[in-house]
């Protein structure tokens, strides 16, 4: 299995060229990266703190940060310079005052505990080595009664164990996912309950997309 490190520079090498000009990923329509739409399940209310996991070039953030309205805020963290920098041009031209974006990696997460109603993602916890942490992380930031709404790709659990260890699938978003299992012991694990996963479309013939939601207690 690749270190830690070495699966950061994969991935943010593809996602650099991809904000450069360079598609990559599992879809890249106008830097579109993800595998699903955590916005539309997100069920945002007025005046809430929303924090995008891995936000790209912003798209997810600016939904959240309608949808929040100028009381809330969102928050875009990623740990790839040119999509940030493409993410705060974004922010500028739309005029989004209730915007922030944040470099760091998801699973060391640059918040303080219980400062976050909403942790969303598209299709990025899955890039991760070491995604209990991740998922830890976000629980850790989420206050008391916050939500967990991301789209990811859950693995197949009879995925074979070539495709698991192919280093350069994991920008491609199928190496390295989580079993469904898998997935519900890492988020019990972090102390989230009211665990939901429903698969939304195929992505590979050893994995799906799928939304998956939980919430803090």
């Amino acid at each position: 299995m690749a270190e830690l490190s070495d699966i950061r520079e994969a991935v943010r090498e593809r996602y650099a060229a991809a904000a450069t000009g360079s598609c990559c990923s599992c879809g890249c329509e106008g830097f579109g990266l993800g595998c699903g739409v955590p916005t539309a399940v997100a069920e945002f209310r007025e005046g809430e703190v929303v924090l995008d996991l891995g936000s790209g070039a912003g798209a997810d953030v600016l939904i959240s940060a309608r949808s929040v309205g100028p009381r809330g805020r969102a928050i875009g963290l990623d740990m790839t310079d040119e999509m940030l920098e493409v993410a705060r041009r974004r922010a500028a031209e739309a005029g989004a005052g209730n915007v922030e974006f944040v470099k760091g990696y998801i699973e060391e997460l640059p918040l303080a505990d219980e400062t976050v109603d909403v942790v969303i993602s598209n299709c990025v916890i899955n890039l991760s080595a070491d995604k209990p942490r991740a998922i830890a992380e976000a629980a850790r930031v989420l206050r008391p009664g916050g939500r967990f709404a991301v789209a990811d790709v859950i693995a197949d659990e009879d995925m074979d164990e070539p495709t698991r260890s192919d280093m350069a699938a994991f920008t491609g978003c199928i190496a390295g996912a989580l079993t469904r299992r898998e997935y519900e012991a890492a988020l019990a694990g972090a102390g989230l309950t009211d665990v939901e996963i429903r698969e939304t479309h195929r992505v590979h013939s050893h994995a799906g997309a799928a939304v998956v939601r939980a919430r803090k207690p």
